[in-house]
């Protein structure tokens, strides 16, 4: 499945970039994360606890960035394990457009799911998944803004 959407984030281009790829803003902005371990520049380990309809469970998993195109296009990605619930991954692919004072950020998330959990139906993950997704970028904004 795709989200996608975008929203305009207080702060320099520059400035945004390197808290999106921050480790301890990324904990933050992670919806149920327990924790967030970086193992190199561009890759962390975590543990994320999620409630996706009557199933809760606590994945293990990982989580890497693609700088390449740093710093107007970011890429994201993770797995995690989540045993009898089964296993969740998706990414999503981040563009970030300067205007001055703020930047625009587009994103575009993909999320997998299988197990016990891709027998919930596809509308209650779709649904989980784009709340998951907003979540992750409004917890971002409100950082940026100094609300969190």
């Amino acid at each position: 499945m795709d989200l996608a959407d975008e929203i305009i984030i207080p702060g320099q281009l520059e400035t945004v970039f390197v808290s999106l790829i921050d480790p301890e803003v990324l904990k933050r902005c992670i919806p149920g994360c327990e924790e967030l371990e970086k193992t190199s520049d561009t890759d962390f380990t975590a543990k994320v606890v999620l409630k996706i309809g009557p199933v809760k469970a606590r994945f293990s998993g990982t989580v890497s960035l693609d700088i390449s195109r740093a710093p107007h296009h970011l890429l994201l990605s993770g797995a995690g394990e989540g045993g009898l619930a089964g296993f969740a991954k998706g990414g999503a692919d981040v563009e970030l457009v300067d205007q001055g004072d703020e930047t625009l950020l587009r994103y575009n998330a993909t999320a997998e799911t299988g197990g016990k959990i891709a027998q919930l139906g596809t509308r209650l993950i779709e649904s989980t998944a784009k709340k998951l997704s907003k979540a992750f970028f409004n917890n971002f904004e409100k950082i940026m803004i100094g609300e969190e």
